[in-house]
């Protein structure tokens, strides 16, 4: 499998500086989160030469901004304003073949669903979000770049939180560059057993975002690594796990340990 380290994790230094910092620890990728309001064209091209430099791949591409997560929000200016941001990650991917993902909605929940888990969207709000989500993969089509759907807890979004309803969407848009990106902290929320879940996801498994049940870093918590790094083995997947938590200390000392904990995992 390909290790791989989100840039947020990181000292907020340069792409390449992140990503020489990362092959030292023994990574192999990084996954950039990159604040939209730096997001040039000396930052693009950096991250275009990002791995003929430091030999770590980019694999990952996703733009933040305090707009994110509002592509579905009942504010036509901040809708706009989120796709437009989202349209040009994707056009990223392609360009790059890399993967970037979206969500129904980004954020805390007012009211917080306490009793009322896994709601489900009416047909026109489905619909409407099936639109969006075809807008973005008609960007990648042809390409190596993906949009993937990455299921949240109920408490960051309303809809789309378990395994099995965000493959029903992917499913509904059928498109070769969609799939699924499951998070092993949401999922500790979310699904009965998290490894059962990922067999149960199999071939549509196109990324995974790794941090155990407290999102701290893998075996900080109280996930059975073992037997998700089994499921993802039997379902055949040989991509990219990406560290999207906290490094639960100095990351110095915890990355480079946790890529061997992942190593072996992965062995």
């Amino acid at each position: 499998m390909i290790l791989c380290c989100s840039s947020v994790m990181l000292p907020d230094e340069s792409l390449t500086s992140q990503a020489e910092r990362l092959k030292t620890w023994g990574f192999d990728a990084i996954a950039v989160f990159q604040d939209y309001a730096r997001w040039d064209d000396t930052v693009h091209r950096e991250l275009v030469e990002l791995e003929s430099r430091t030999g770590v791949r980019p694999v990952e591409f996703v733009l933040l901004d305090e707009i994110y997560g509002k592509a579905m929000s009942s504010d036509a200016a901040l809708r706009t304003a989120c796709r437009d941001m989202y349209k040009q990650a994707a056009d990223v991917c392609a360009e790059l073949g890399l993967v970037t993902e979206i969500e129904y909605e980004y954020g805390p929940q007012d009211p917080m669903p306490l009793f009322d888990p896994y709601q489900q969207m009416d047909a026109e709000t489905e619909e409407a979000f099936l639109d969006f989500y075809r807008e973005l993969l008609d960007r990648v089509a042809g390409s190596n770049g993906k949009i993937l759907l990455e299921p949240l807890n109920r408490y960051e979004s309303r809809y789309l939180n378990s395994v099995a309803d965000n493959l029903r969407m992917i499913e509904k848009v059928a498109h070769p560059n969609a799939g699924l990106l499951p998070d092993t902290f949401h999922m500790s929320i979310e699904e009965k057993n998290v490894a059962d879940s990922l067999r149960a996801a199999g071939d549509q498994v196109r990324h995974v975002h790794l941090g155990d049940s407290n999102r701290l870093l893998p075996g900080h918590g109280a996930l059975d690594w073992p037997d998700i790094f089994a499921a993802l083995s039997e379902i055949g997947y040989h991509g990219t796990v990406n560290l999207e938590c906290s490094t639960s200390g100095d990351p110095e000392r915890t990355l480079p340990e946790t890529v061997r904990f992942l190593r072996d995992l992965a062995a």
